[in-house]
């Protein structure tokens, strides 16, 4: 058990970090808490079964067009819905909320409210330290650390990484020395929707596919963010360990624990607002950034 518990905390905790750190970035650089970034994931599960079981395309094509579609629709969302009332938080916080509800009632329009699955991309089992894994959940965790990695490296290694850093971490001061703070957040809104639908691709072999498949990992992230600190992106992926291996715990070990994971990630949420609001690695308040 202790080795299921081991690899199936590992895989969750990869899809809540790229959840995570997606939703950390684009509130970093544009103080967005975007409700809607769990729904454009559910939205590239959906496309995913769309072009690889219904229209027959391959589905490494699939996945590979439904990324891209997905980020293109966000920087869309971003420039028709978010941008145009950026500086009001409250209204951001509503628009987000419709435009997943939007999302959510066209895919019940589109698809109903019924459970759908995905073939695994690859079939078989790999026995790895006396358990035998899934050659699907492997495949996933494998395209999950190469993703985490190509965002480490896109952050510290390239101008616009260092554009971002610098921007989520003064924009009065990025706008000074002559950024497009504006054109960076569009950028970041692209890259945060993009891990969102990496994420989602990956998981929709892994279970089913559903309108509502959008707010449990809504209601995880936003324990994982508040766990590691909003906006910290280090806090982001220990935060996703965290959660992630409390959330398999309480599967494996608690009667009926797959219907408790969501209230145990929100009475961790709840717990550390109560103690230390600013998470582990954020800031005590939002002017010393």
């Amino acid at each position: 058990m202790l080795q299921d518990i081991f690899f199936t905390g590992l895989i969750n905790s990869g899809i809540y970090a790229l959840l995570a750190l997606g939703f950390s970035l684009i509130f970093g650089v544009a103080r967005i808490v975007n409700i809607s970034h769990t729904a454009f994931y559910m939205v590239a599960a959906y496309m995913v079964y769309v072009l690889g079981h219904m229209l027959g395309l391959p589905f490494w094509l699939a996945i590979l067009v439904a990324v891209l579609a997905v980020t293109a629709l966000g920087v869309l969302a971003y420039k028709l819905v978010i941008e145009p009332i950026r500086e009001h938080d409250t209204a951001v916080l509503i628009g987000t909320i419709a435009l997943a509800a939007i999302f959510q009632e066209l895919m019940i329009i589109f698809f109903g409210g019924h459970y759908l699955s995905i073939p695994a991309l690859v079939s078989g089992y790999t026995e790895v330290a006396g358990v035998r894994i899934t050659n699907q959940r492997l495949l996933t965790l494998a395209i999950v650390g190469v993703t985490l990695i190509g965002i480490w490296l896109l952050l510290t290694r390239s101008r616009l990484g260092l554009a971002i850093r610098v921007t989520a971490g003064d924009r009065e001061v990025a706008n000074l020395m002559g950024m497009n703070v504006g054109g960076i957040a569009m950028w970041t809104m692209g890259i945060s929707v993009g891990l969102a639908a990496i994420a989602g691709v990956m998981v929709a072999p892994l279970f089913v596919v559903d309108p509502l498949m959008w707010l449990d990992p809504l209601i995880i992230v936003l324990a994982i963010v508040v766990l590691g600190g909003l906006g910290s992106l280090k806090g982001s992926v220990i935060g996703a360990l965290i959660i992630g291996y409390v959330e398999t715990m309480t599967v494996f070990l608690v009667p009926a624990g797959s219907f408790l994971k969501a209230a145990v990630a929100l009475s961790i949420m709840v717990l550390v607002l109560a103690i230390r609001p600013e998470g582990l690695f954020g800031v005590a308040f939002e002017e010393e950034r």
